[in-house]
């Protein structure tokens, strides 16, 4: 088991919470100010899903999520399949002073056309509740 920090499609009422296992929720979790939000987009969709960006020390925000244990299995075989090819899997810092897992942009994807910058919302659930969208 491992504990993922989850921000957006994962969390509960996500369209990819199914996708986690029954995987226990370890209660709400926010990340060091260190992190963008992102809105990408996907296939059509302007704002198809969140992308934590490592920004560093003074450019960054605390972003809200969830964090959840995690079995390897349903990470490898059930998660990891269902994230988007702009994102992957890496090392997230906690307010708490621990870390996590959890989905990061990739730097070679930080450039794509469409990206929105929702940083300002705190997480990807305050950002889709306020344009009339749902987690």
């Amino acid at each position: 088991m491992v504990h993922m920090f989850l921000n957006g499609g994962g969390m509960k009422g996500g369209n990819l919470h199914h996708l986690i296992g029954g995987a226990p929720f370890l209660g709400p979790a926010t990340t060091l100010p260190i992190y963008r939000l992102h809105a990408v987009p996907l296939d059509g969709v302007p704002d198809d899903h969140p992308a934590l960006e490592h920004t560093g020390p003074g450019d960054g925000a605390a972003i809200t999520g969830e964090l959840y244990d995690i079995d390897f299995i349903v990470l490898r075989t059930s998660l990891l399949p269902a994230e988007p090819p702009d994102l992957e899997l890496g090392v997230v810092g906690l307010a708490d002073g621990t870390e996590a897992l959890g989905m990061r942009l990739r730097d070679i994807a930080a450039g794509l056309t469409g990206i929105v910058d929702i940083t300002s919302y705190g997480s990807w659930r305050a950002y889709k509740t306020a344009t009339a969208g749902s987690p």
